[in-house]
């Protein structure tokens, strides 16, 4: 599990464009990775349109989702609600995994695997500088841009 303090970990995905986005290339701004279980669904919707409308006047800082969908998954979807940042298709679970976030849920009395709903904050040197949990979509990107201010 990846706490305040830890360096977020070393990844090479591709983004809806098909485009290989690294740790690396993240170095030098600060940036905003949430993670999210699936592309096209009310809650994960929700979190990424408020995240497209909070975070687009904090300047420098690069916003970017992972969730466990296609790189065509991802592209409909930033393509349907005009998202301007990229998604990251994480199919084999790599990254979601390395952060500890495939986990047992529950819903209906039916337990099943998915992604614990979680945003970083990293600084420019790649550290995670705060992590928000168990995330409720609805008001969270405001709640993300507080925390940048």
């Amino acid at each position: 599990m990846i706490t305040v303090g830890d360096r977020f970990p070393a990844f090479s995905l591709p983004n809806q464009h098909g485009t290989t986005l690294s740790s690396q290339d993240l170095l030098g701004s600060p940036s905003v990775i949430y993670f999210y279980p699936k592309d096209d669904t009310s809650g994960c919707t929700l979190e990424a349109c408020d995240f497209r409308d909070q975070l687009i006047d904090i300047p420098g800082t690069r916003v970017i989702g992972v969730s466990p969908d296609s790189v065509g998954s991802h592209l409909k979807f930033a393509t349907k609600y005009g998202l301007n940042f990229s998604l990251l298709a994480d199919t084999g679970r790599e990254l979601i995994e390395a952060c500890g976030l495939w986990v047992e849920k529950s819903m209906y009395g039916k337990k099943y695997m998915g992604v614990e709903r979680t945003t970083f904050i990293i600084d420019p040197e790649g550290i995670v500088t705060q992590a928000f949990r168990k995330v409720k979509p609805e008001g969270h990107a405001a709640a993300v841009r507080e925390a940048l201010r």
